[in-house]
């Protein structure tokens, strides 16, 4: 389908040599700050951005803002020198890597663009990895003004969905954030289920360890989390399922599953190791974790729905393993 789309704005110059004082466009009434900041500083850490805020140096109509900060329309805001990467050398997709990139796109219209991320590639680039899924996208689509509706571990494969208009954005987080959007998922656990449906209703805290490390832990303190699992098949000592979640927590699916002492196979953070081995001898070299389905419900009511199929070197995972529970 052949539509106009607008380019990226681009509010502050790459090389910023003194303060900046730009005001938010209409169609970023509502974001949060530091994710306009992320979109307007190419090639600043998030960690340096962050810093920013922390230390009052950004300013919203001459107040410190939090990174959580709802901006509107028409705010103005006031952002420091900063040094950013020389744009006349970003980093870039070979044609190949693109190649195979719009092979894995599922659907796409004026207000989606859904990708069958494959695992190893990250949602999005930093903490050293310079292109993620949406950089990679941005680079096929030029002209197309893309935003990450959600996120997905690097490990995991699965539906991935990004936005082209502002509205088609907020819409969608909403019905996910208000619990009225499913995300469905298939995994692999190590063990047997005790039943054929099992809820976990626990909270998730995020820490960042000393190398820089991402963990989650169960705790009380932490955000709400919701996830069902379901027995699809048990395979020998391996169980089969799909995972509905209410919430998108990171990790949240491997940390609950873990919690029921069921660790997702191939996961190399919070799974079995010696488990892990052995699914490795029969091929598995990855998370066996995939998202297979996000349905949602837009601003005007209509049904938006996308599937991905489970992966080939998932079902010869599978079919490695003995089909006698």
């Amino acid at each position: 389908m052949a539509t106009q789309m607008q380019q990226r704005p681009t509010l502050v110059p790459h090389a910023a040599s003194s303060v900046q004082k730009v005001r938010v466009p209409e169609d970023r009434d509502g974001q949060r700050l530091d994710n306009l900041l992320f979109g307007l500083l190419k090639g600043v850490p998030k960690t340096h951005v962050y810093r920013l805020l922390r230390t009052g140096q950004v300013r919203v109509n001459g107040k410190r803002a939090k990174p959580d900060t709802r901006v509107a329309a028409g705010d103005e805001l006031r952002i420091p020198p900063v040094r950013v990467a020389d744009p006349a050398q970003p980093a870039r997709a070979s044609e190949r890597s693109l190649g195979v990139l719009a092979s894995a796109i599922l659907a796409e219209d004026a207000r989606y663009l859904a990708l069958d991320k494959p695992s190893g590639l990250a949602s999005h680039g930093g903490s050293g990895i310079a292109l993620g899924a949406i950089e990679q996208l941005r680079q096929l689509r030029p002209q197309a003004t893309l935003e990450l509706v959600h996120r997905l571990d690097r490990d995991t494969s699965g539906v991935l969905l990004l936005a082209k208009k502002r509205s088609a954005l907020l819409a969608a987080q909403a019905a996910i954030r208000e619990g009225n959007a499913r995300k469905r998922y298939l995994a692999l656990l190590v063990g047997r289920m005790p039943r054929e449906r099992v809820k976990v209703d626990a909270p998730l805290e995020k820490s960042v360890l000393q190398g820089g490390e991402r963990m989650v832990r169960v705790d009380p303190d932490g955000k709400p989390s919701r996830s069902e699992f379901r027995l699809l098949e048990q395979r020998g000592d391996y169980a089969y399922v799909e995972v509905l979640i209410d919430t998108g927590r990171t990790h949240q699916i491997r940390v609950h599953a873990a919690h029921l002492g069921l660790p997702v196979a191939g996961d190399p953070k919070y799974g079995d190791a010696a488990s892990n081995r052995r699914l490795k001898a029969l091929g598995l070299d990855r998370l066996f974790l995939h998202a297979a389905e996000l349905q949602f419900h837009g601003a005007d009511g209509e049904r938006h729905a996308f599937s991905a199929p489970l992966p080939p070197e998932l079902v010869a995972a599978l079919d490695a393993l003995p089909r006698r529970g």
